[in-house]
């Protein structure tokens, strides 16, 4: 006589992030509006009804992909940037587990910053993320302007904070142009695409913070 498969039992911790990787590939590959929950519920294996019981509508599934892979992302760059370190060597730091994460989730970044770009309803959450690596960046610059380097004959002067926050909103629409285009060039290496932007990034920041600003011409 036959009998039902037997469902295999997992910890919900597991089950949900199995529910989260196919989501995330599924949601990158066919974007929010055609990815299909049944699509979904079969890349992680699992039921559809289940799926819904987890992780609510395909919009809060949807949520719930951006927070992960916003998480994942926030705690890579923070664990590799120690407050100890210099200025120059927090930001390549940062910029290097940035890039790493990006090339390793590309389906995650997809999902993070084209798809939740696309669509309205998620440009408080793309906001948020925003937000966060703006707040990020401007203390590193801040950290960097309170230390004198001794190879310079004088003091920095005093940076104002409107200047570190617009040089922190720069540097992270940059950071997220160029990860756009890593995720479209698989062959190209994290960290040669981190060191290019470093040094866009460091030899401008540099300069500023030494209290140098270029002044358009007179007449």
């Amino acid at each position: 006589m036959s009998t039902a498969p037997a469902f295999r039992r997992l910890p919900r911790a597991v089950r949900e992030r199995q529910m989260l990787d196919a989501a995330v590939l599924i949601f990158s590959r066919r974007g929010y509006h055609a990815a299909a929950m049944d699509e979904i519920a079969e890349q992680a294996g699992i039921s559809k009804p289940m799926l819904y019981a987890y992780l609510g509508t395909k919009e809060q599934l949807f949520v719930a992909c951006l927070h992960r892979e916003a998480a994942r992302l926030l705690e890579a760059v923070v664990g590799a940037v120690g407050p100890d370190l210099a200025g120059d060597e927090q930001l390549w730091r940062g910029l290097r587990a940035f890039f790493g994460f990006v090339g390793a989730h590309r389906d995650g970044w997809s999902v993070l910053y084209r798809q939740a770009r696309a669509e309205q309803r998620f440009a408080g959450e793309l906001a948020t993320l925003r937000a966060s690596m703006v707040t990020a960046i401007v203390g590193l610059l801040g950290r960097a302007v309170g230390v004198d380097d001794p190879q310079e004959q004088s003091p920095r002067r005093p940076v104002r904070p409107v200047d570190l926050d617009v040089m922190a909103h720069a540097l992270v629409g940059a950071i997220e142009s160029l990860a756009d285009w890593l995720v479209d060039h698989p062959e190209a290496d994290p960290d040669v695409t981190a060191a290019r932007m470093m040094n866009v990034a460091w030899l401008g920041a540099a300069q500023l913070l030494r209290g140098r600003l270029w002044r358009p011409a007179v007449g």
